[in-house]
């Protein structure tokens, strides 16, 4: 009888640990779907292909699948807030991951800091997000608004323009990205002179308004950060202020914007995005194919975010050996991730990600909007060293 309780304990205990091998590994991810589906639902994609790839080739920690609980924010902070409470309460993840808008992302990193778990930032640009909020908890993947803006300004110096002009949307991505751009062009150009800033609130931009008053200050040439709808209104009935001056933008170059803006879209800009169709290596070409295979649809910048992310937090899972917030910190601090544009990896001093963007010139082709003349900007070489004055060490 002895014997026979032996024994049942051990195929007990057997199917136990088997159980456990086949119990999936939860993520939670949040991201306002609802809000601007034109950024985020190619960024799910994105993840999703990645996630099918790590599942397909047998998943995480011997055998278990990675699973996404997938919540919608719709573009407030307060349900972002209530999504994550429900995943990290109910759910019991201990790691988040995604975000887009920057106050959002903000939002999360808090209670990441506050409820002690991880949260890897997808898109948020803000770079107070790894630097003067930053905490030992979040971490980011996207090139930030420091990096985008020193990337503009190295090609921006080059032109002869002296008197500069800016217009962006009111609000901390539009103020941090000009402030950037600013700092740094004035350092490589001690001539340079800004003598106009223009402020619309997100999704409210007056052409005619902005017009008269850029015109008013007569310069040389205009930094532009609005994107979307607002700039689609600038270039269709406010275009003469750009005429005859030469123009930066940021994030102009991205699919996102470029194809929703057609034969609309600008010539001449110099800009970051992504020239997905141009982009040569055989790793990249590898998941356009997918993506094109598993869409129907040509990749977003969000889509290829969207991709390493889910890469990277399976491979965070793989070195930290499960999810406990602590040994993923470690794990990421030194995580090195292959993905289609090269390694990438994290910086234990403020957690930013080294992923770069591609800077060029637009063009018009086919009666569409593309990049030219353009490069890829490693994100190592536009940041700032560690020990820069300024820079915070992600702190408790």
């Amino acid at each position: 009888m002895r014997g026979l309780l032996v024994a049942f304990a051990g195929v007990l205990a057997v199917l136990g640990i088997h159980a456990k091998a086949a119990e999936p590994v939860r993520i939670g991810e949040i991201n306002s779907y609802s809000a601007i589906p034109a950024f985020t639902v190619p960024y799910r994609n994105g993840w999703k292909l990645a996630q099918d790839e790590i599942n397909a080739a047998g998943g995480v920690l011997g055998g278990r699948r990675i699973e996404v609980l997938s919540r919608d924010d719709g573009g407030k902070l307060a349900q972002s807030l209530a999504a994550a409470q429900e995943l990290t309460g109910r759910d019991g993840v201990t790691l988040i991951v995604g975000s887009y808008l920057s106050h959002i992302g903000l939002g999360l990193s808090d209670f990441a800091r506050r409820n002690k778990v991880v949260f890897l930032a997808a898109l948020p640009m803000t770079d107070d997000l790894v630097w003067s909020k930053g905490n030992r908890y979040t971490f980011r993947l996207r090139a930030s608004s420091y990096m985008q803006a020193a990337m503009l300004a190295e090609r921006a110096a080059k032109l002869p323009a002296t008197r500069w002009a800016t217009i962006a949307p009111d609000y901390e991505f539009g103020r941090s990205v000009v402030a950037n751009f600013e700092t740094l062009l004035k350092a490589r150009r001690p001539d340079v002179r800004f003598v106009a800033e223009q402020w619309p609130s997100l999704g409210t931009l007056d052409p005619g308004r902005i017009a008269a008053a850029i015109n008013a200050a007569r310069p040389d040439a205009i930094f532009n950060a609005t994107f979307g709808s607002d700039l689609g209104r600038l270039l269709h009935d406010g275009q003469a202020v750009f005429r005859n001056r030469k123009v930066v933008g940021v994030l102009t170059g991205e699919p996102e914007v470029l194809d929703v803006l057609g034969d609309d879209a600008p010539e001449g800009w110099i800009v970051t995005g992504y020239p997905w169709y141009a982009i040569p290596s055989a790793d990249h070409r590898k998941f356009v194919e997918a993506y094109l295979a598993a869409y129907e649809e040509d990749p977003r910048l969000a889509s290829l975010v969207g991709y390493i992310m889910m890469k990277a937090v399976a491979e965070a899972i793989r070195v930290a050996g499960g999810t406990d917030p602590e040994k993923l910190i470690r794990a990421f601090e030194s995580l090195s991730v292959a993905s289609p544009v090269g390694i990438v990896s994290f910086r234990a001093s403020d957690h930013q990600a080294t992923m770069g963007a591609w800077v060029g010139t637009t063009a018009i082709r086919d009666g569409a909007g593309v990049m030219t003349d353009w490069s890829y900007g490693d994100g190592n070489a536009y940041l700032p060293p560690p020990d820069q004055t300024g820079l915070r060490k992600p702190q408790n």
